[in-house]
């Protein structure tokens, strides 16, 4: 790889000029909304704080660390530069026979500078920003990995979930249900056991991504980030829970979920862009150990509502995974998918060549049930391979001339969802379910032959007409895109 750390990435994040620094902000009145910004910007910088006030002058905070595609390249080691459609290409291509690599368990690391334990860990003495007008408590983890092992089969988890800050030595962790904690957590439960849990909030971003990925059950992502990485990560064993943690991150809590002791958490704004999940119970988490380097950074990527760039990068990701999915599913000619960013999970627009009678109908609820787009979806719209699927309004004017609701319309009900939806009414929170819509927007295949033609010049044509006319319709500027 072409970085070890976190520290290391944001250096080669300000050679390629994407990195802002700012001294002197307040942990409120400046992180908050420089982040929201920055984010809203589609293609805004990282932002690293430091002399945050009030603060040890040496704790820092990241804010916006994916939310460029350019940045998400410098962590796999691809090209910075390209588009939305050919970086998705790009992870559909390495996601293909990814080898599994598991992590190496050392015995020292920068994670080791500072330890604590019991009542010296004070977890109020770090910066960590009330993100949002309305957040019912401080979230010290937006950005993090949660690592968690099942309880049967041993394997590792890395997954990607809110944390709050309760007080000195306790936050409460939320994990939504059908998720692999919740899955582990409610086994030990069952049990009357409490569940080890070790929290990393700043470490190599590409170790969040992969807590954000679905990866398949049973797989541990460090497995999957070290195929990615194409070297082992390097993990410590903690000396509280055992589990690994990564050795070379910025801060590391490790204690335990009570299976009894509960708190106030939440209201929080999530990705939907809505407080949605409004002010619950969660199960309490007490911190026995706390490691962090010297000068420790927390990473901090709090949901937003959409789009953001954040939305972008990821999507290239998740849709690279939906596509692969219904590839393995054995449908053939599936072309494209992406998650479009006024949406994210919601909207799903996947293009197909017609193969066969049933084939779009059956790409889209592969797209929508398969393991990558199960989690709160809601639309998948499948199109003809001459629709631009990264195009909302290519798509879009498919929809509007290539389906008719009568008949290209199908609903799945009671769906995998999740409490922070907002329309899973607030009688159902406990128990979340939501259905899916698939939009078959390809030619009517059984007179597909006989479909008007659509009006619009050639590829060569309009190349053509660009090169010889480009300079006279736009003058030194660069000749738009066109749909």
């Amino acid at each position: 790889m072409t970085y070890q750390d976190l520290r290391d990435w944001i250096h080669k994040v300000e050679e390629i000029g994407e990195l802002r620094r700012i001294s002197g902000a307040h942990v409120d009145d400046d992180v908050a909304p420089i982040t929201d910004v920055a984010e809203h910007a589609m293609n805004g910088p990282a932002v690293l704080f430091d002399q945050i006030q009030g603060f040890d002058p040496g704790h820092r905070i990241l804010v916006n660390p994916i939310s460029s595609l350019n940045r998400v390249a410098l962590m796999v080691g691809f090209p910075t530069g390209l588009s939305k459609a050919e970086y998705c290409d790009l992870w559909h291509a390495r996601l293909q026979d990814l080898p599994d690599v598991p992590p190496k368990i050392v015995t020292d690391g920068p994670l080791l500078e500072n330890v604590y334990t019991g009542d010296d860990i004070d977890l109020t003495t770090f910066p960590v920003p009330k993100w949002h007008d309305k957040d019912g408590g401080r979230y010290i983890g937006t950005g993090d990995a949660v690592i968690t092992r099942d309880p049967d089969g041993g394997w590792v988890n890395i997954g990607t979930y809110r944390v709050m800050v309760v007080d000195e030595r306790r936050v409460c962790v939320y994990t939504a249900p059908g998720k692999h904690a919740t899955i582990f957590r409610d086994k030990l439960f069952a049990e009357g056991k409490p569940m080890p849990i070790a929290i990393s909030v700043g470490q190599d971003p590409l170790i969040f991504l992969a807590g954000g990925t679905q990866v398949p059950y049973g797989k541990s992502e460090y497995g999957y980030i070290g195929g990615l990485k194409g070297e082992p990560v390097e993990v410590l064993e903690g000396d509280y829970t055992g589990l690994p943690i990564p050795a070379r991150a910025e801060l590391v809590l490790e204690g335990e979920i009570s299976p009894t002791e509960k708190h106030r958490e939440a209201p929080f704004g999530e990705w939907p862009g809505y407080y949605a999940s409004g002010e619950r119970m969660e199960y309490v988490t007490t911190i026995h150990r706390m490691y962090h380097r010297n000068s420790p950074i927390i990473t901090g990527t709090p949901p937003a509502k959409p789009p953001t760039g954040k939305h972008t990068s990821l999507g290239t990701i998740r849709a690279a995974r939906i596509r692969e999915e219904i590839r393995n599913a054995g449908i053939p000619e599936v072309k494209h998918v992406w998650l479009h960013e006024c949406g994210s999970r919601f909207l799903v627009a996947v293009s197909i060549k017609q193969r066969y009678p049933g084939h779009a109908t059956q790409a889209g609820h592969v797209a929508a049930m398969c393991q990558g787009g199960a989690y709160m979806g809601r639309i998948v719209i499948v199109v003809d391979d001459d629709i631009d699927a990264y195009d909302l309004n290519d798509v879009m004017w498919a929809v509007c001339t290539r389906s008719d609701p009568a008949t290209d319309v199908s609903i799945i009900k009671r769906a995998w969802s999740d409490e922070l939806d907002p329309m899973v009414p607030p009688s159902q929170k406990q128990n979340p379910f939501t259905s899916r819509m698939i939009i078959d927007a390809t030619r009517p295949w059984e007179w597909r032959e006989q479909f008007s033609d659509v009006v619009e010049l050639t590829t060569e044509v309009r190349a053509a007409t660009l090169a010889k006319w480009g300079p006279t319709l736009f003058g030194a500027a660069e000749a738009p895109a066109f749909g």
